[in-house]
């Protein structure tokens, strides 16, 4: 037996032109440990904004009912080649009721259940997602559980890593979004040091009201001085950047270099031995990522990514990460939303204004 329901899609081609239109899908019968979930809710992230606005014009975008034509910058476009002319489902992650499940155990005992997902197409009526990764949600409702994935592992995965990596505390750009202030509830009860980013003033009162005690305004004229001070008291050489261009990373590195000096006993040359290291994990400004010369040579810039890191992972962990976020989705990993729309609304020329700024404290809410 097969379920028919609409779908969100994102078809780019050759010549920039952009599709993204709801289509009338059919959703097979779950096999194995496969569930149908019929969706609830599910929240716009910014990463799923890479398949849906980066690099769009939208004010002058053509938006009719349940379909939306634009026309994305050419150098974006060619970015994406691999892409063209491949329609492309979006949506990471929501959260809904199982009414079908294939005949593996783990499949079996979620039917009938509520539970949140990472089906990759979650701005649907329907989604296929596997039962390893449903996390049932007992009594909590599906609003309250949509976004319990990608933000909720992904700060944790940067307290794993630093603890991994032998670090004690971290830097955090743009702190005062749903992630940093999750990532803020955590480095308080594990006792990890955290300096956090913000680059307005109403931000830093949002954080220290949460128990924040270093907030940097990066619009400050004294910020790279503050940023120094809030290190030196952290000891954070270990910083997580979602920005990615500009010269955010660069910042923090020559931050983390001029204290690091400071404690030298010694010059030399080639600067300190102290390690340093940001990790990029995405893209909110699509300009060229800078780096200057200017942080001796014991310095890192990779990237971070939130499934290679669930991959290298093993069972206990997860599990143990799963518990966590479950255990804490009303206080540690709540997420506020501003607005809340169905599939046709979030495709509306105001929506899509609104929700492709990225603002903090203002993200969307998708109720299929």
């Amino acid at each position: 037996m097969t379920t028919t329901g609409r779908q969100l899609v994102s078809t780019l081609s050759a010549d920039g032109t952009m599709v993204l239109e709801l289509e009338e899908t059919t959703f097979p019968e779950p096999t194995g440990n496969q569930v149908l979930v019929k969706m609830e809710a599910a929240p716009i992230n910014p990463s799923d904004l890479f398949l849906m606005t980066t690099g769009a014009n939208l004010e002058n975008a053509d938006y009719q009912t349940g379909k939306v034509t634009m026309q994305v910058a050419p150098q974006v476009a060619k970015g994406q080649s691999a892409r063209h002319g491949k329609p492309q489902p979006v949506g990471n992650e929501g959260a809904g009721e199982v009414i079908a499940a294939g005949d593996g155990e783990q499949a079996q005992a979620l039917l009938g259940q509520r539970v949140a997902c990472v089906p990759g197409n979650a701005f649907s009526e329907y989604a296929i997602a596997d039962a390893m990764m449903c996390l049932p949600l007992g009594d909590h409702s599906s609003e309250e559980g949509a976004s319990s994935f990608v933000n909720p592992m992904t700060a944790l995965g940067f307290v794993e890593t630093a603890k991994r990596e032998g670090h004690d505390a971290i830097i955090h750009a743009a702190a005062a979004s749903n992630l940093g202030q999750m990532l803020n509830r955590i480095c308080q009860e594990d006792g990890i040091g955290l300096v956090n980013i913000v680059r307005k003033q109403e931000q830093v009162d949002l954080l220290k009201s949460q128990g924040a005690t270093h907030v940097v305004n990066s619009s400050g004229d004294d910020y790279e001085a503050k940023l120094a001070d809030a290190i030196r008291a952290t000891g954070a050489y270990l910083g997580f950047d979602p920005i990615g261009g500009g010269q955010t990373s660069d910042t923090c590195l020559r931050a983390m270099e001029r204290v690091a000096a400071s404690q030298m006993t010694e010059y030399s040359r080639y600067g300190s031995n102290q390690q340093k290291k940001m990790y990029i994990y995405g893209r909110l400004e699509l300009a060229p990522t800078i780096l200057t010369p200017s942080y001796g040579f014991a310095w890192t810039v990779s990237g971070w990514l939130l499934m290679p890191f669930l991959g290298s992972c093993d069972m206990q962990t997860l599990m143990g990460l799963r518990k966590r976020v479950h255990d804490g989705l009303t206080t540690t990993f709540a997420s506020s939303y501003k607005t809340r729309v169905n599939l046709e609304e979030m495709l509306t020329k105001d929506a899509m204004m609104d929700y492709a700024q990225m603002s903090t404290g203002e993200k969307y809410l998708v109720t299929p």
